[in-house]
């Protein structure tokens, strides 16, 4: 018997041989049916890939056994919080849908909660938002947020220690001789952001080197919108020797610029990034980088949205969880001039 796409619950009944009612009997686990029939109708239904509309299942149970990973979109970052969300969905029962909900006039404040005008109550139980912009709203279900753009909030939350993990990184590059280094900040409306731009302010007033604004630039965490920015701060005369970078994708950008220019990393400049999504590793020169432990955030995202489903009381609601850092090839003592 061929698998249909899109099968009905009428195909089903009509290739068992039997009623709509005993197909859905059997769905349900309902009485009225034997056990040979249903084992029957059980098989058809495998063999035609039948699966009831999540909207249907709601509809009878109020729930639809679906949690959902809502993300502005997908990329580095997002990805590697998957797995670690994705495994502590094993064995829970529930399935997991994700779901970019980066549309709208302006895709980058609101995003989350016109995704969870579409799916919740009908389609999803409850929710983990990445990196969500509006903090403390009614969002009917129960929710998790991981690296909430205003930071922790009345809703459970998972980060990471962004501000220690700034100062690490300057500490590093101030330890191999490093006293004129810039910064691609962040963007400015987020927390994290904001965190590592104070972490890296800190880290160089405690060795008494001034702030020089002019070492500064947004790179907004994107390559498209860190390249101007960073031949910005590199293509001077008196251009730093180092760069932190507040995540990895601008920190690989900057190495490009920087080659563009004709400089070499880390011979001529060194660059430190954030996050340590795959990338950094895998680019020809390996990056240097703060790691957030992106894989324990996701898994624990997932095991507090569960616990909220259960009914269980949260011990603790906002975990910041460290960061450490991670060398490879792209740092090197300070150059001579």
């Amino acid at each position: 018997m061929p698998t249909r796409v899109n099968a009905t619950i009428v195909d089903v009944a009509r290739s068992a041989g039997v009623s709509v009612s005993t197909v859905s009997k059997v769905i349900n686990a309902r009485y009225g049916v034997s056990e040979r029939t249903a084992e029957h109708v059980r098989r058809v239904i495998a063999e035609l890939g039948y699966e009831s509309s999540l909207g249907a299942r709601s509809l009878r149970s109020q729930r639809t056994g679906v949690l959902g990973v809502l993300v502005a979109e997908f990329e580095p970052f997002s990805t590697e919080l998957l797995k670690g969300l994705g495994q502590a969905a094993e064995g829970s029962g529930y399935e997991l849908l994700a779901y970019s909900g980066r549309i709208g006039p302006d895709p980058r404040y609101g995003w989350e909660l016109r995704s969870l005008a579409r799916l919740s109550g009908t389609l999803i139980d409850g929710a983990v938002l990445v990196t969500p912009t509006v903090s403390d709203p009614d969002y009917r279900i129960p929710v998790v947020a991981l690296d909430p753009h205003a930071g922790s909030s009345s809703m459970p939350t998972i980060d990471s220690d962004s501000l220690t993990g700034a100062e690490l990184a300057v500490n590093y590059l101030l330890s191999l001789g490093h006293r004129r280094i810039a910064m691609l900040a962040g963007r400015p409306d987020l927390n994290s952001a904001q965190l590592r731009e104070a972490g890296y302010r800190r880290a160089l007033q405690a060795a008494g080197i001034p702030v020089d604004p002019t070492l500064i630039e947004i790179g907004g965490f994107r390559p498209d919108s860190a390249t101007a920015p960073a031949r910005a701060l590199l293509d001077r005369p008196d251009r730093p020797t180092a760069v932190f970078a507040a995540n990895d994708l601008t920190a690989i950008r900057t190495i490009e610029v920087a080659n563009e220019l004709g400089l070499r990393v880390p011979e001529d400049l060194s660059v430190v990034g954030f996050d340590d999504v795959p990338d950094a590793s895998q680019f020809r020169t390996p990056l240097t980088t703060i790691a957030q432990p992106l894989y324990q955030m996701g898994r624990l995202a997932m095991e507090t949205l569960l616990r909220l489903l259960e009914g269980a009381e949260l011990e603790e609601s906002h975990l910041t969880l460290a960061t450490t850092l991670v060398v490879r090839e792209s740092t090197a003592p300070v150059p001579s001039r």
